[in-house]
């Protein structure tokens, strides 16, 4: 196979899709790339300036038409606030990327049309202020402002919800800290009772402090609070039956006062009227005894 057919069969077996950035760049130094496919610019492509035909385009926008139709202002600047020796400060060219001079300049721009508009607005009859009553139409809806109340309402519920939470974890931790403090106390004070207790048993201490409390009664202005106030009406009733110590024998035996008190006398009781066993006194209706209620049921037979 000669040469030519060699570059002649490489020449249509080259597919562009199949290929790297670096071979494509080598086949099209070598011109092997069909036309078509990539074009050479060699120059930058040159923008237009029309300037007759924007003017010609300025003239026919333009209309004839009274100054209260357009209100357009053109003007220069207002004089800078900022006075230098007396005088304003001098004007110079703005540095387009200084945003705050850029926009300072904007501003008395604006305050030099309001000043130069409001006497041509008054001169035409233009009302500038607004009246008390004036109704302004809102750019948004009723119902789209309904919603925007609906997600507000959500929103601070949803915060309401969020800072309870962290207000209740905080208490159960708290609670929690807090448990954890007096079930150690109490293991404390469990040992350190069992430790007395053991040294009792062995005789290395022959104090019962411990079995009172932490804290002993005083015989001054401490102690239990129920001690001042004495026993209750019940505990009163039985030490006044049974007795609370001293001396028993004897209790109630009859004295000369005794004797003499006879406002506990009661006459049916003393001569047993009330009593259905004693002589006089009217029987009760009681039940037969068991062979009286078999004699009675084999005469009804």
């Amino acid at each position: 196979m000669s040469d030519h057919e060699e570059d002649s069969t490489s020449d249509s077996d080259l597919d562009p899709t199949e290929l790297t950035d670096k071979e494509l760049q080598e086949a099209f130094s070598q011109g092997k790339l069909k036309p078509g496919l990539n074009v050479v610019l060699d120059e930058k492509k040159k923008t237009a300036n029309d300037v007759r035909g924007l003017q010609q385009s300025l003239k026919d926008l333009k209309k004839d038409l009274p100054w209260v139709e357009r209100l357009d202002v053109t003007t220069a600047p207002a004089p800078d606030p900022v006075l230098q020796n007396g005088s304003a400060a001098p004007e110079g060219e703005v540095d387009a990327e200084d945003d705050f001079k850029r926009e300072m300049v904007f501003y008395r721009q604006a305050q030099a049309s309001v000043l130069l508009a409001l006497p041509l607005l008054k001169k035409f009859k233009v009302a500038t202020k607004r009246p008390d009553d004036y109704f302004a139409e809102m750019a948004k809806s009723d119902q789209q402002m309904q919603k925007v109340r609906k997600k507000l309402q959500e929103k601070q519920i949803s915060m309401e919800k969020s800072e309870k939470a962290k207000q209740l974890r905080a208490l159960k931790k708290y609670g929690k800290k807090v448990q954890v403090e007096v079930l150690q106390k109490r293991q404390k004070e469990k040992s350190n009772m069992m430790n007395q207790i053991k040294k009792y048993q062995k005789g290395l201490s022959d104090k019962l402090d411990f079995l009172e409390g932490d804290e002993p009664q005083k015989s001054g202005g401490g102690g239990n609070p129920k001690a001042k106030r004495g026993p209750n009406a019940k505990r009163k009733y039985k030490d006044q039956k049974f007795g609370f110590g001293g001396k028993k024998k004897g209790s109630k035996m009859n004295t000369r006062d005794s004797c003499n008190d006879v406002s506990g006398f009661r006459a049916k009781v003393a001569h047993g009227k009330s009593r259905p066993g004693n002589k006089g006194a009217k029987k009760a209706n009681r039940r037969p005894g068991k062979m009286v209620r078999q004699k009675q049921k084999s005469k009804g037979r």
